[in-house]
């Protein structure tokens, strides 16, 4: 594996392997990786010539500095899975090589998301889309891949690069590629957040994962407001603080009461787990 940490030298690599032709996967990650990254990777080696990983924790999409300052690094064990897994390239900037001159915090781009900025994540976390948007037009500017693949444990955050891809238009075409969401054995999804959860914590933190597979056990009810409130009360005698527990179209995320029977349905959790906040989510009529 072959580790660039500034912009110009990654150039240099990526345009000897364009004039050859070669295909390039992106996988971007924050670090703190799992087997869900890994996924990605594994994903991206079937389809493309090579694989670039980057590994960046980016200040802009961070709205708590506390949840910044916390973001588990784990570098060396990256390094070792990516190297484990037949990574290609790893690319690892600093933060000034992704925003010279602070762009972080002092660029003004104001990306059009429309509905999805102010629902589930959108509205709990302001800002956080925007910054989101920031770094991967950055990377993608910066690696020119021919596919991108996400993680759908972050299921709005996927439509929302989604958007960002179709709204950029780059003259290199970059298709989407949304991979399954990638459990622990009892069903708890992997995140880097589940590093700071203590034993009794990790333990509860299943009752996520149950509860989305109630709601979708239950669909048959037509009233799937009362799905959902069951959903939340577990939650919380279970000793979870709720943001939201909802039920909406998989394609819009429009909120969904009363179901047709026929339009693809997404359960999406986030809740707090003392102070480690927690998201997953399910589609429920696949």
């Amino acid at each position: 594996m072959i580790l660039f940490k500034k912009i110009t030298d990654l150039h240099k690599w990526l345009d000897v392997q364009h004039k050859k032709g070669h295909r390039m996967g992106f996988v971007p990650t924050m670090g703190a990786l799992h087997y869900g990254h890994i996924s990605l990777i594994e994903a991206s080696k079937k389809e493309n010539s090579f694989t670039v990983c980057s590994l960046f924790i980016n200040p802009a999409q961070f709205n708590d500095p506390n949840d910044f300052t916390k973001y588990p690094v784990t570098l060396e064990n990256d390094i070792m899975m990516l190297e484990a897994a037949g990574n290609d390239v790893l690319f690892l900037p600093s933060v000034k090589e992704i925003y010279p001159g602070d762009k972080a915090t002092n660029i003004h781009t104001n990306y059009e998301l429309g509905y999805l900025e102010t629902v589930l994540e959108g509205k709990f976390r302001p800002g956080h889309f925007q910054g989101v948007c920031r770094v991967v037009q950055r990377l993608l500017e910066i690696v020119q891949p021919d596919n991108l693949y996400l993680g759908q444990k972050d299921y709005q955050q996927c439509m929302v690069i989604s958007r960002l891809v179709e709204i950029l238009n780059f003259d290199r075409k970059i298709n989407v590629h949304i991979c399954p969401t990638v459990r622990e054995t009892d069903g708890l999804a992997m995140s880097s957040r589940n590093l700071r959860l203590n034993k009794e914590e990790r333990k509860r933190a299943t009752e996520i994962y149950r509860c989305l597979c109630m709601i979708k056990g239950n669909l048959h009810q037509q009233d799937l407001a009362i799905i959902r409130k069951e959903a939340q009360t577990h939650l919380e005698k279970a000793g979870f603080k709720i943001d939201y527990v909802e039920i909406a179209d998989a394609g819009n995320l429009f909120p969904v009461t009363i179901w047709n029977g026929k339009s693809q349905l997404v359960a999406l959790i986030a809740v707090f787990l003392n102070e480690v906040r927690l998201i997953d989510n399910m589609l429920l009529n696949q």
